[in-house]
């Protein structure tokens, strides 16, 4: 049946600004070559309105915010979008100046554009990001009072805040430019996707491969999640979508509430490590590291495969220990509807991959074409029937949610961007990397183990990518010094980047799994950490057998590690959800663990 067009006339702004952010960072990647401070700012100033006048948007959770907030947020926005677009009028001028502020007009403008910053990040996803940007402001500022080896000589003011607000060294660096002509792209083909009949086609998919195994409920979630969170990058955004849909089949089916939201929350975080696009991962990974998206993919298969394979085994184990039967027949998809609603995000893939690979274009570019079938593709429901008035509604839910995810990473990303800068710009990031030389003793196990732990504490409350870049940018040549390969750095810390999605204190997908079903957070946690055991282990084994890594040159050799790796991993799994005598388990524990490690 087709879905009436409806946009009441307090949406039709928002519909509109999110359809200008489409076309921008579309023209974006057919315009050839545009200035950096000229795209980097714009890209801002559209995404100010979505984070600082959310309190104005119809249905948006900002309602909420005090008068104080909202006219905060109104002052923020006129002077955040007024400094962007003069930033990017007066780009040539401002490259002539290599970062140093000319007069008090330009200093008002830094000033603005890092308050309006920080804000945005705040309003987007709490404290923990801003506060950790403004202490780097402060060191920035003050570093030089600071005695001993973490002070730092000085920088004149309008060095220091030119660098970070007129340059290409902080605000709108490489950094930005990642969000600008890469994550802003898939957040529109992710949209696009999800506003049509993609999403069920996920479902039915994962439904007709998956239901009829024991424990059939959870592994449908685990195949759904897997697709859809390699196109959404984000767990939680995967919790609540796909979660709808599974979280309360394996209630209905008797599956305890803690492990039907564990496997959910497992499945999603795994979402963002699974090729060909781990939610946008790839390719900022291309843009920090200069390898080849196609060598990352490849060296990235195995692993994600390593870590659902884990989820897998796992589930049969609990699936065994709660005699979790498979799905009803009558809750299997026909075959004739599964081939009909697989072509929904079977056909926009196979147009990215197909120009990526067949036509070596790049992308961004493959990305757009892939976005336009996706577009074609809202005409029809699921049964292949078109209809205007639900075209016309799927557009304008791809809108709303493209301009709003563009915005709210571009926040982030924003705000991390200082972080980038400070470091740079202060020297404190080489600090850093010294720091762990030393605390580690020139050791490569102690070090991995501090980056391990940094990734934990700053991927709280702040999202994978921007965990991530953080943590490659301080940790990242400390491992690399200490001889580790720089693909396998990089891969090291985006994995574990992922640690504080199902890991308490703070673990995003577990809270939002644990709302959805009812249950204690804890407990859920408790049951996340098991499932996803992988998530902890295969990271490590990147270290322990770098043949994982290299299926490119060696394939053969990295099968085989991958099979051992796999019984190395179904053996711990075993014997962490297994109810068999505890001295069994024990000893597959440590089978376990010598194949894993030696």
């Amino acid at each position: 049946m087709n879905k009436p067009f409806s946009s009441p006339a307090a949406d039709r702004p928002w519909v509109l600004l999110g359809a200008i952010s489409i076309a921008f960072h579309l023209w974006l990647v057919f315009s050839g070559l545009v200035p950096n401070l000229v795209s980097r700012p714009l890209h801002m100033a559209l995404a100010l309105p979505w984070i600082l006048l959310a309190a104005y948007r119809p249905g948006s959770v900002a309602t909420s915010v005090s008068v104080a907030g909202r006219i905060t947020g109104v002052v923020l926005f006129l002077t955040g979008l007024t400094a962007c677009l003069w930033v990017a009028w007066q780009h040539a001028m401002l490259g002539d100046q290599y970062g140093y502020l000319a007069d008090n007009t330009q200093r008002l403008v830094a000033v603005v554009l890092l308050l309006a910053v920080l804000e945005m990040a705040r309003r987007a996803i709490g404290w923990p990001l801003p506060l950790v940007a403004l202490l780097s402001l402060l060191y920035g500022l003050l570093g030089q009072y600071i005695p001993g080896e973490f002070g730092h000589p000085g920088t004149p003011l309008n060095s220091f805040l030119g660098t970070l607000t007129i340059a290409e060294g902080g605000l709108w660096g490489s950094l930005t430019g990642v969000s600008v002509s890469i994550v802003a792209i898939f957040v529109i083909f992710g949209s696009v996707l999800n506003a049509g009949e993609a999403g069920q086609g996920f479902m039915n998919l994962a439904s007709s491969a998956a239901g009829r195994l024991k424990g059939g409920a959870a592994k449908v979630s685990v195949v759904s999640s897997a697709l859809f969170g390699s196109i959404s990058g984000s767990a939680s955004a995967n919790v609540a979508s796909t979660g709808t849909v599974t979280l309360p089949a394996m209630i209905k089916l008797g599956y305890p509430r803690a492990l039907a939201g564990a496997v959910e929350a497992v499945a999603s975080s795994g979402g963002q490590i699974m090729p060909p696009l781990m939610g946008a991962g790839a390719f900022v990974m291309v843009e920090l590291t200069g390898i080849s998206y196609t060598q990352i993919m490849a060296a990235a298969s195995l692993p994600a495969a390593l870590y659902f394979f884990a989820v897998w085994t796992g589930i049969n184990g609990f699936a065994t220990r709660f005699d979790l039967q498979p799905l009803d027949k009558d809750q299997l998809p026909e075959l004739q509807r599964v081939l009909l609603t697989t072509g929904f995000f079977l056909v926009p893939f196979t147009t990215l991959l197909v120009s990526m690979f067949v036509f070596g274009r790049t992308p961004q570019y493959a990305a757009s074409w892939a976005i336009a079938s996706g577009f074609v593709l809202l005409l029809f429901n699921d049964r292949l029937q078109p209809g205007i008035g639900q075209f016309l509604h799927r557009v304008k839910q791809a809108c709303l949610q493209s301009g709003e995810q563009i915005a709210t990473i571009a926040g982030i990303i924003l705000c991390a961007s200082i972080v980038v800068g400070v470091l740079g710009i202060t020297g404190l990031g080489v600090k850093l990397t010294s720091a762990i030389l030393s605390l580690s003793g020139g050791q490569l196990v102690p070090a991995l183990l501090l980056t391990a732990l940094a990734c934990l504490v700053l991927g709280m409350e702040v999202p994978t990518t921007a965990a991530y870049v953080i943590c490659v940018s301080v940790a990242g040549p400390a491992l690399t010094e200490l001889g580790l390969p720089l693909l396998t750095t990089h891969l090291f810390v985006f994995w574990f980047a992922l640690l504080s999605t199902i890991t308490p204190p703070v673990c995003g997908a577990v809270f939002i799994a644990a709302g959805m079903v009812g249950e204690n957070w804890l407990k859920v946690a408790g049951f996340a950490m098991a499932l996803g055991l992988g998530l902890y282990l295969i990271p490590l084994t990147m270290i322990s057998h770098p043949a994982l890594l290299n299926v490119a040159q060696t394939p053969l050799a990295s099968t085989a590690i991958a099979l051992v790796i796999a019984v190395g991993l179904a053996a711990i799994s075993f014997a962490v959800t297994s109810k068999k005598a505890w001295t069994l388990r024990i000893a597959a524990f440590v089978l376990g663990c010598l194949l894993l490690f030696f």
